[in-house]
């Protein structure tokens, strides 16, 4: 089945909670230019909230409901503020039950393998993505290590809170978010991999944190000067206005978002678990929205924080960095020499793109196990 998400020409209502079914089909476009159109025919739901989909998606069982049947959810870092129900950034309507967070303590959710009383893989996606990208890694990883891979807050199944109802995106916020979840895990020695753009929000918690880390291993992050801007595949989702609408299209916020970094050919039944969050919710693509603007603003100071960081005579941790050349949004030049520059290990994968856990999922496993058995 092809995937079809829609960017409809006029707002479509907000929906409270509804589980009405019915057999639907409908026809959309990924982008204003009709680049990609795409066509489903089969049992959906109505989803709640604000979606300029329309919020369908499959009735059937799915590997979405599998992979959630894999993990637990975890409560980790304080909801702030007590505003009420939280409401849209356009219209200030309240949004459905399905757009709500939790007013106490955020929920994420966490997949783990293996044994508990191995040594801890913490395995963080990048954005966007989901935990979902490390599903070859795990399997790989579990047989000698307790391996855990989450979604951070605003993708996949963990909590989506609207800005400023109790978590606003922001990439102080995503930190001290992170080291409340690592404490809720009970994780006290640990290694920790990161791919991407949130690389220099880990090198940052990790910096305060070297005593509990035996291995950081950073999967293509923003690490030189050059790559302190978004690619236009990520910053249109700050754009005014039309942020908020590409937000709410699936086909932009995730099969676009990760096929177009690299060699990845996103198979159809892994395309709707990634799409599954903006399809059920608008507040998938408002929590989108918010990040995009918070790192095309901020990514700067964070990237040149990682660079100082990892350059200080202070960083004691063994670290790693794998590349996955075939990347189309940060560029390879400089990388080597920067490694060599801090006598930092470099790994190199030829075949690899930007998302390296999707495009090589089983190689990768294999050269962290590696990495941390020295």
């Amino acid at each position: 089945m092809s995937a079809q998400v829609s960017i409809a020409t006029a707002f479509s209502p907000y929906r409270l909670a509804r589980s009405r079914r019915q057999s639907f089909r409908f026809k959309c476009r990924s982008s204003v230019d009709g680049e990609e159109e795409y066509l489903i025919d089969a049992p959906v739901s109505i989803g709640d909230g604000f979606s300029f989909s329309g919020g369908k998606y499959s009735d059937g069982k799915s590997p979405s409901d599998e992979w959630f049947a894999k993990g637990k959810m975890i409560k980790a870092y304080p909801v702030y503020g007590g505003k009420g129900r939280a409401k849209d950034p356009i219209f200030g309507l309240t949004m459905g039950a399905g757009s709500q967070s939790a007013d106490d303590v955020f929920r994420w959710f966490c997949v783990e393998s293996g044994n508990s009383s191995n040594h801890s893989v913490i395995l963080i996606h990048g954005f966007p993505s989901q935990a979902y990208s490390f599903r070859k890694v795990l399997p790989v990883l579990c047989e000698d290590y307790h391996a855990i891979a989450f979604d951070w807050l605003g993708f996949g199944f963990s909590e989506k809170p609207q800005p400023k109802y109790g978590f606003d995106y922001t990439l102080d916020e995503f930190v001290s978010s992170l080291e409340s979840l690592i404490d809720a895990l009970g994780q006290d020695k640990f290694s920790l991999v990161v791919q991407g753009y949130f690389a220099p929000i880990v090198v940052k918690y990790a910096s305060c944190h070297q005593e509990k880390l035996k291995n950081l291993i950073l999967i293509n992050p923003p690490i030189m000067e050059k790559h302190i801007k978004l690619p236009s595949t990520l910053s249109i989702f700050s754009s005014f206005l039309l942020g908020e609408i590409f937000s709410q299209d699936p086909l932009r916020a995730s099969d676009k978002a990760l096929t177009s970094c690299g060699p990845y050919k996103m198979k159809e039944e892994d395309a709707m678990v990634y799409r599954r969050p903006y399809l059920t919710s608008g507040s998938s693509g408002f929590a989108l929205n918010a990040i995009s603007r918070t790192m095309s603003k901020d990514l700067k100071v964070y990237v040149e924080s990682m660079r100082t960081i990892l350059a200080s005579e202070s960083w004691k941790t063994d670290t790693t960095i794998c590349w996955g050349l075939r990347d189309r949004w940060l560029g390879y030049d400089g990388v080597e020499d920067y490694c060599k520059s801090l006598n930092h290990r470099l790994v190199e994968l030829p075949m690899a793109g930007h998302h390296v856990q999707e495009d090589s999922g089983e190689e990768l496993g294999k050269i962290i196990a590696r990495i941390i058995d020295k």
